[in-house]
């Protein structure tokens, strides 16, 4: 079987950066600003969390057909091929919004979307696994974490931005708006296609590439059988299950919370000022929270540092609860409280991914069982996001209520992360510094 010459070798700034924008707008894209979409478009808060919440399947059942990819083609071929699929489906959503059944038809391109991009994220990390030598994966560990959440804050932040001050400055209709706006999503990851085409380098073959579907299904049955010999690995699943688990709620209905109007129990916010929020000072203080929470580990460890980062994650969770009831009119006062939610989710996710990359992924199958355990977590948040509607009924509508119980499903990751094994905890404590400058990538 012939492939195509791998393009030249080329610097690891030359990809690198690109590579992870291209891997943090797509999610945010399905996992946060489709929510916004369906929200200024009219869609009734429990359809846009149910419906919304399905989107993250893909995620979910990653780990299912990850293992198959490595039989064809190459890392490189895969991420590009999944590029052009992403541009093609976000245009396709843009088309779909100004007709009459544009709800269903725009959630089928965003599912595709998603699917894409799981695909991508698999084979993506392992272009920089398998390209990077261990001290140069260190080096830019850094710098791909940061370029995967600028990626998502274009997305949820820039391009949100952009269509309030649209409508705003040019009184476009939203679902305009969106047209124009989805639109320049589906050019950028046209355009991260295109370059990749050029720069990015294949990623060393599998041991299984080119021996058809056969060996690839072999593959997939020893990486979930030994997966499942781990010691203590259903403990390690329910801690990495429930460590987000109250967190999946806010993400989930913290944006329509800002947006709806006070006539609602909602905070009012345009998409200028949601987009601003999460843009800019939410975005720094995720950021310097992932940082500290890197720090803490580095300095104690991550078993000695792990009860810590589950509390700092879960009590700004508070945030919420007091924004309900005082409902706040000053737009700089809603944007600090709202950042002190995400500095906590930024250092106490660090936690949850080094659990995953340290005391789940060790082992032969390392990148596949990392894959798994993420999907996992993509897990919480599709069966958080299912049921909030659901929950949403139950409380009468009523925001003040569901933080409430948001803060009661805060308690059970608190007591798991004291409970946590760590089997690994002496061989890999090692590895703190490199796997955290990584984490918030995934976040």
């Amino acid at each position: 079987m012939s492939h195509p010459p791998p393009p030249p070798a080329r610097h690891p700034l030359s990809w690198v950066p690109s590579l992870y924008l291209a891997m943090g707008l797509p999610n945010v894209m399905v996992g946060v600003v489709a929510a916004i979409i369906y929200k200024n478009l009219g869609v009734s808060n429990e359809d846009i969390a149910l419906y919304t919440s399905q989107l993250y399947l893909p995620w979910v059942l990653k780990p299912l057909w990850a293992p198959l990819l490595e039989a064809y083609r190459s890392k490189r071929w895969w991420v590009i091929s999944m590029q052009f699929a992403m541009a093609a489906s976000l245009g396709m959503v843009a088309f779909c919004l100004p007709l009459e059944g544009f709800f269903q038809a725009s959630l089928a391109f965003f599912w595709i979307t998603g699917f894409a991009s799981a695909t991508q994220d698999t084979c993506a990390d392992g272009v920089f696994m398998t390209t990077m030598p261990i001290p140069e994966q260190a080096r830019y560990a850094g710098l791909q974490g940061m370029c995967w959440n600028m990626g998502a804050v274009i997305g949820s932040g820039l391009l949100v931005s952009m269509t309030g001050w649209l409508h705003g400055s040019f009184g476009l209709a939203w679902v305009h708006c969106w047209m124009i706006v989805m639109g320049a999503a589906a050019a950028a990851m046209a355009v991260f296609g295109l370059w990749h085409l050029r720069v990015l380098p294949p990623g060393a073959p599998s041991t299984v590439r080119g021996e058809g579907a056969a060996a690839g299904f072999v593959a997939l049955r020893d990486a979930w059988v030994s997966f499942f010999q781990k010691p203590q690995i259903w403990m390690m699943l329910a801690v990495i299950f429930f460590y987000r688990f109250g967190e999946g709620f806010i993400e989930k209905f913290g944006p329509l919370f800002l947006l709806d109007p006070r006539s609602a129990g909602g905070l009012g916010l345009g998409n200028e000022a949601l987009g601003h929020i999460n843009g800019t000072v939410g975005t720094i203080a995720f950021i310097a929270g992932a940082f500290l929470g890197g720090f803490l580990v580095a300095r104690r460890t991550l078993p000695k540092s792990f009860f810590v980062l589950a509390l700092v994650l879960n009590l700004p969770h508070l945030t919420y609860f007091y924004l309900s009831q005082s409902t706040p009119e000053d737009t700089l006062w809603i944007g600090a409280i709202v950042s002190l939610e995400k500095f906590g989710f930024g250092m106490g996710s660090v936690g949850h991914m080094l659990y995953m990359m340290q005391q789940v992924a060790p082992g032969p199958f390392r990148m596949a069982h990392y894959a798994m355990a993420t999907g996992v977590m993509a897990l919480t948040k599709w069966s958080t996001g299912t049921v909030s509607g659901w929950v949403w009924n139950q409380v009468g509508h009523d925001y003040g209520t569901f933080f409430t119980l948001v803060l009661a499903f805060s308690v059970p990751p608190i007591l798991l992360a004291w409970w946590a094994p760590f089997p690994h905890a002496t061989h890999h404590d090692h590895d703190a510094g490199r796997d955290t400058a990584k984490a918030p990538a995934h976040a």
